[in-house]
Formats: C-alpha cells, sequence, structure tokens
C-alpha cells in the first residue's frame, strides 16, 4: 500500500538572503523579507514585478532603475513588467539606482595589497571572476577579471579596474577602466574615453560620474551598486545613438 505523499509546508516567513548566502533551496512561505539597497521589506508573494519591488522602497520606474544580486552571476537589470521569482534562483539582494547618471566633461582573490570591507569581498567571491587589489604607486585598484559586456562591443569580456579611495566606503568610486580597450562594433564613436596608466600599463578610462540628483550615498552605496552603474553606462552608450 503507497503511502500518502505529505503535503509540503509552508512556513510563515522566510528571509531570502539568508538561504542565498548558504545556498540552500528557498523555502515555501506566507511571506518573503528581501532586501532592497539597505532596506529589508516584506513581500506576500514569491513572484513579483520590478515595479512592485520599487514602490516596497517608495520607488518608481520613471525615477529608479532596479537590479537584481544573485550568488556567482553579475548585477542584472530587472525591467519595470519583469516578474521576478524568488524561488528561481539564490536571489541574494536588490540595488536601485537613479537614472539621472551622466557622463564627465572630460577628462575569487588573485591578491589583496589592500583590505576591502568583508561585505564586497564576499560579493566579488560570490561572482565567480577572478579578482585581486593592487596598490600603484599611492592609489589603490581591484581589478575584477573577465567581465562580461553587453552586445555591441567588440569584446565580450575585458578586465575591469576601479581606482578604490582611501577613505571609501565614505568616499565614492567613480568611473570605471577597462582591458581591453572597447569598441562599438557599429564604427560610432564613445564619448569620454582617455588612456590611464596601471601598473606600467594602459587601460581605457571611462569618464562617467554621479550628479547632484545622484549622489553617492554612505551607509548604502557599495561595491556592488557602482557594479550596477557600470552596467548601464555600458547600456545607456547605445541609447545615446
Amino acid at each position: 500500500m503507497e503511502h500518502d505523499q505529505q503535503p509540503e509546508e509552508i512556513l510563515e516567513i522566510v528571509e531570502i538572503e539568508i538561504f542565498a548566502i548558504e545556498e540552500k533551496p528557498l523555502p515555501r512561505a506566507k511571506k518573503y523579507i528581501i532586501r532592497v539597497d539597505k532596506e529589508k521589506v516584506i513581500v506576500h508573494n514569491s513572484e513579483i514585478t520590478g515595479t512592485e519591488i520599487l514602490a516596497l522602497v517608495k520607488k518608481t520606474p520613471a525615477q529608479f532603475k532596479l537590479y537584481e544580486h544573485r550568488r556567482h552571476h553579475q548585477p542584472k537589470l530587472i525591467g519595470p513588467d519583469e516578474v521576478v521569482h524568488l524561488h528561481a534562483h539564490h536571489i541574494e539582494r536588490f540595488t536601485t539606482m537613479p537614472k539621472d547618471t551622466t557622463e564627465g566633461l572630460g577628462s575569487a582573490a588573485l591578491s589583496q595589497a589592500f583590505a576591502l570591507p568583508e561585505a564586497d569581498q564576499r560579493y566579488l567571491d560570490n561572482l565567480g571572476l577572478p579578482w585581486e587589489c593592487i596598490k600603484d604607486g599611492s592609489t589603490q585598484w581591484l581589478i575584477i577579471r573577465g567581465w562580461q559586456v553587453p552586445d555591441g562591443y567588440n569584446h565580450r569580456q575585458v578586465d575591469m579596474a576601479l581606482l578604490i579611495p582611501p577613505l571609501y566606503s565614505d568616499a565614492q568610486i567613480d568611473m570605471v577602466y577597462f582591458d581591453p580597450p572597447l569598441s562599438r562594433t557599429d564604427g560610432r564613436l564613445i564619448r569620454q574615453l582617455t588612456d590611464c596608466p596601471i601598473q606600467q600599463k594602459n587601460w581605457q578610462r571611462w569618464s562617467r560620474h554621479r550628479t547632484q540628483q545622484n549622489p553617492w550615498r554612505p551607509g548604502v552605496d557599495d561595491l556592488a551598486s557602482h557594479l550596477a552603474l557600470v552596467d548601464d553606462w555600458l547600456r545607456r552608450e547605445f541609447e545615446q545613438g
């Protein structure tokens, strides 16, 4: 005689970030706690749209973009009507980014010559890409190897460098540097690019900055949110024609 299958237990509430960090399947629950930037909010369904997630922290798609951060993946842009399935994969958290960013006006760790905050180190390790912290004279650089760029560029993967200021994370990360240099496959010129030497090798500097409407938020912004911003710069290049 066959035993009756036991119904799946439904918990009262679960915090998805905990299960993502421990890489455990997310159990079914009546309510879920998700983290958006530094704020933890409660949702009542395992499927939720980008617009609905933004609304939980009193933001709208007209003013903000939403990025999903998963274990071992680069940040993923979530569209306003795109449905996020919390049970589909190990979602760790979400970050928001104001749409008002602008171009400048002209101008698993391989080594650690300096220490990043623990949360940043954990985030980098979970990307699954080689990275290292190096020093070049008095400057500190984070190098991420094998970063995947969107379609439309001459390379699919590049190395990325970020200049880490001495007072980070109270002080902001600014701009981004690539090797090998990127160009558009349609032949259009990418504006505000210059060369920058890092350990006697030239990297391509993208002069892109935050604005007064989109400032660095100490205690909220971090390496993950800046990498989401970098992804946005790469995609916005083609929105400008």
